[in-house]
């Protein structure tokens, strides 16, 4: 209760002084004037210090808080004497920048208060459990042009299908991504050969596709992805009742390397951590503290519980069970769930991360500035750490590296493969082609058997 009391004094105080002080007010005729907090009614003191702390908790620098978004947001209480639970939190903000223009201030500054104030309100919004998530709309026109519209028409019913099994903060993302996979080869077709119809389209027309793509030095990987996409909008349109021709759906795809799963190799990770680690230790200011904590934390589900980047962004307060050292996996892919073990440095640094979390409007584990981090942050962060290591790292190559770790260490290939959450065991076998100590192990252990069989001096293992 102590702090709390300080807490709303230190914000109080800080309004206050911003009024008093302020260079630039309103002329003398403007009717209206903010009253000092002293004036206020006590739940509107209290309001403005939950407010600071909100701040605070989400990140916002300190210079910010002290300078903008508290006082900003004192004027509105200044401004509205009744308590702030009675407001119309239209009517009440559109006099606060009323307030704010007629001071008088510079473009740039009126813009800042502005955006402060809209920081405020959806504050309030969230205290009233109005507040929502706002996604901008996303506009696929780009992507239909030149498509009849009774294909753009089964393509939309298509993408609504599988969305149904898509993760609610990639919707956007994903819906994107399948206009732009789904339409690639139909949007060549129809821009580059006489087509009207299904039946048009000859198996002649995807091979000058394909040779097409390989002009443009495109790989085998980028191609054959073209091709399953196209294949697979042929299928949900013979499922339509669509006439489609079998010699289009068994067209095969081009020979890709077998490529292997790339991982960070022990002393990488060493740097990747020690780097994440330093930034904590030297943070400086709070934000600059939560942040290195939140980064900390994230690599360490990345690497050690070996997650998918959206599943860190998607995870919950209620999945976690940190006295248990484990969480669940809501929805992963595949629409699976899956229970995820933690170390306990992992289990140290998500504590350590969520003293500091702060509020917002769901219970994400991770936030950013009072909201659920977005699809780039973490990954951004990751790489970032990368660059300044010299270590090429992406979060889902920390996934890899644990898979490869786990296999090291004599883990066996069915937990390795219930702990990535993989459907199939052939998918967990990938990793044992990568960098299989125990079959590294074997192989110099029989050498050196075989060398003192025929007498040679022993010179396989490397030094």
């Amino acid at each position: 209760m102590k702090n709390q009391s300080a807490n709303i004094q230190l914000a109080t105080d800080r309004f206050d002084h911003a009024f008093l002080h302020a260079r630039k007010k309103p002329p003398a005729t403007y009717p209206h004037t903010p009253l000092v907090s002293s004036t206020w009614p006590k739940e509107n003191q209290e309001v403005l210090g939950q407010y600071q702390e909100w701040l605070y908790g989400g990140g916002t620098g300190t210079n910010m808080v002290e300078q903008i978004y508290v006082p900003t947001a004192g004027y509105t209480l200044g401004l509205n004497p009744k308590p702030y639970t009675e407001w119309d939190l239209i009517t009440e903000f559109e006099l606060t920048l009323e307030y704010i223009h007629a001071r008088g201030l510079s473009d740039i500054s009126t813009k800042i208060r502005s955006s402060a104030l809209n920081k405020f309100n959806k504050f309030l919004r969230q205290l009233r459990g109005e507040y929502e998530i706002q996604y901008k709309p996303i506009n696929i026109k780009r992507y239909c042009e030149g498509l009849p519209d009774w294909l753009v028409g089964q393509l939309t019913t298509y993408q609504l299908i599988m969305q149904a099994n898509w993760r609610k903060a990639r919707i956007r993302q994903q819906t994107m991504r399948f206009w732009y996979n789904y339409t690639k080869i139909w949007r060549w077709l129809f821009a580059n050969h006489p087509i009207k119809e299904i039946t048009d389209i000859k198996r002649q027309h995807i091979m000058s596709y394909i040779d097409h793509r390989l002009r443009e030095n495109s790989s085998t990987r980028t191609i054959n992805s073209d091709l399953r996409c196209f294949r697979a909008s042929l299928l949900f349109l013979q499922d339509q009742d669509y006439h489609v021709s079998r010699a289009l759906l068994r067209m095969p795809g081009l020979k890709e390397p077998d490529q292997l799963p790339r991982f960070l190799t022990d002393e990488q990770v060493c740097l990747i951590r020690d780097d994440l680690e330093k930034r904590v230790t030297d943070a400086g200011t709070p934000s600059i503290l939560r942040d290195a904590r939140l980064d900390r934390a994230a690599f360490y589900l990345l690497w050690q519980g070996a997650l998918r980047l959206g599943e860190v962004e998607e995870l919950r307060l209620e999945d976690l069970d940190l006295p248990g050292g484990k969480l669940t996996v809501r929805r992963g892919k595949g629409q699976k769930d899956r229970t995820v073990f933690l170390t306990r440095r992992a289990v140290r640094s998500l504590q350590d991360y969520l003293d500091m979390r702060g509020l917002g409007p769901t219970d994400h584990v991770f936030l950013y500035r009072n909201l659920p981090v977005s699809k780039d942050l973490i990954g951004s962060r990751i790489r970032a750490s990368g660059r300044r290591t010299g270590v090429k790292v992406t979060p889902h190559r920390l996934r890899h590296t644990c898979a490869t770790q786990l296999l090291n260490a004599g883990c066996r290939i069915t937990s390795i493969q219930k702990l990535l959450g993989h459907r199939c065991i052939s998918t967990t076998m990938i990793y044992a082609k990568v960098h299989d100590q125990s079959v590294s192990d074997d192989y110099y252990k029989a050498m050196e058997r075989i060398e003192k069989f025929v007498n040679i001096d022993n010179e396989t293992t490397p030094k």
